[in-house]
């Protein structure tokens, strides 16, 4: 507890005995324990903790004040020109580095299928001072090359190729193929583009497919780092050192509005993938983009997402990720015109150079609810990935439902929910909010499909939680 006194000599400080009969007065004849709070996955929130004792056991990541994160955006527009307009206007805009998420339906994503197609997109784009990143589900070994193609081998490059075929099948529920010889493939591609590119991340070991179905923090963590093993270990078999493999996978995690839970998380995947990689003899320190949750965002009075976004954004800065990708507040509606997309931006930058909020590193560090939670969160984590690893591994637990179990478990135990905009305080009437229309335009692209029989599991479908409260 901090000493009032040191703002005012006047004031006496009241000590946890005092606060505790106030509490108590206020309470009248319910319990201390009422106020004790509790995850979707069980783990205790209490009202009031005591200053930390110790701090958390991950290293420090590298520090810069004056650009502390990597402001990070996505264009989903199916034309590539358009998709190339919004990715030039957000980096003059105060952007550093984009991702592409390519669907050749352009249902999903910008229509690519070729080299050519990325090229369109990426156009003016400078690869070695803007970072460029993939999206790309089952073809992401095929976009790989192309964006090989596209940067021409520049060795100064900080691509991001976010191989990530394990979310795909856990969102998608089958492979075009076997899922093992999809890991195969990604990490021969990986294991060949990795010379080229020493300064590229080559994995992306994500646990959002987790968090977007509805699962918890720790199962997403969980989730992330039994990815990150299975991945380090293909990249392994295709020649790579494993010191070499851990240092070339970006954690992948969620960012909603509980900025106090994501702070906490973030901080315990960092613990985690220490305990992980030393085991491993590889380099503790590790790489996290976090990206805005899809599932928080309300489609009726969608200007609430602005509050929920810039909450977001603070616990992922605060929480130390390295690399933060907010939505549009429109998303839950449809593709952002260029007004969302200035706001998405615009928030990062704020909260960076207006607020400060990058000015300390690890901000939260003593604080006893954050230590506490953040140990709280990566012991469970840890906890879940032994079972997942005692499975047989990340496609073995996905493979017999255990992951879509818990999943199941965390939206059960969620409950009633209080959604401003939607369940507390809803508007008499709802603003109209703009959104881009574009028509899908389909394009020719490899198959990614690979000899075998298709993999298959529970798919873990992607909700938004406000959704049955919208429909009612």
């Amino acid at each position: 507890m901090s000493d009032a006194s040191l703002l005012d000599p006047g004031f006496t400080p009241a000590g946890e005995d005092a606060w505790r009969a106030l509490v108590a007065k206020t309470l009248g004849e319910k319990p201390f324990e009422s106020l004790v709070k509790s995850t979707a996955e069980g783990l205790a929130i209490q009202p009031l903790y005591a200053q930390a004792a110790k701090t958390a056991a991950f290293p420090p990541r590298p520090f810069d004040a004056e650009r502390p994160w990597d402001v990070r955006v996505l264009s989903a527009h199916p034309d590539p020109a358009r998709a190339n307009a919004e990715l030039l206007a957000d980096l003059a805009g105060g952007a550093a580095s984009v991702t592409v998420k390519i669907d050749p339906t352009g249902a999903n994503g910008v229509a690519i299928g070729s080299a050519d197609d990325l090229a369109r997109a990426l156009n003016e784009i400078i690869v070695e001072l803007a970072p460029v990143g993939l999206d790309a589900g089952f073809l992401g070994p095929k976009a790989a090359d192309w964006l090989h193609a596209v940067a021409k081998s520049s060795p100064g490059a900080k691509l991001n190729f976010n191989l990530d075929p394990l979310s795909a099948f856990a969102e998608a529920g089958d492979s075009p193929g076997p899922i093992e010889s999809h890991l195969v493939s990604a990490a021969t591609v990986a294991a060949r583009l990795a010379q080229p590119y020493p300064n590229a991340q080559l994995f992306l070991a994500s646990g959002r497919v987790v968090h977007e179905a509805g699962g918890g923090d720790a199962l997403e963590i969980a989730f992330a780092a039994a990815a990150a093993i299975a991945y380090a270990k293909a990249m392994v078999r295709a020649g790579m050192p494993m010191d070499e493999a851990f240092g070339r996978i970006t954690l992948g995690l969620s960012a909603d509005a509980d900025y106090f839970l994501v702070i906490a998380k973030l901080r315990a995947a960092r613990a985690v993938w220490a305990r992980i990689a030393q085991a491993c003899g590889a380099n503790p320190l590790a790489r996290i983009e976090a990206r805005a949750s899809r599932r928080m965002l309300a489609a009726k009075d969608a200007f609430t997402n602005m509050i929920r976004l810039t909450a977001a954004g603070f616990g992922a800065a605060v929480g130390g990720a390295d690399a933060v990708q907010l939505g549009a507040f429109t998303d839950a509606l449809g593709l952002p015109t260029a007004f969302a997309r200035r706001q998405s931006r615009n928030t990062q930058l704020v909260l960076m150079e207006e607020a400060f909020v990058g000015r300390v590193a690890d901000p939260a560090a003593g604080s006893g609810y954050i230590e506490s939670l953040t140990d709280e969160i990566a012991r469970a984590a840890w906890a879940k990935f032994q079972a997942i690893e005692a499975a047989g591994g990340i496609i073995a637990a996905l493979e017999k439902g255990d992951i879509a179990r818990e999943v199941e478990a965390a939206n059960a135990a969620r409950g009633e929910l209080k959604i401003v905009g939607v369940t507390a305080f809803p508007p008499a009437q709802d603003a109209p909010v703009e959104v881009e229309r574009a028509a899908a335009r389909a394009v020719e692209a490899p198959s990614p499909r690979l000899p075998g029989p298709d993999g298959r599991c529970p798919p873990l479908k992607p909700m938004r939680l406000s959704e049955k409260y919208e429909a009612a």
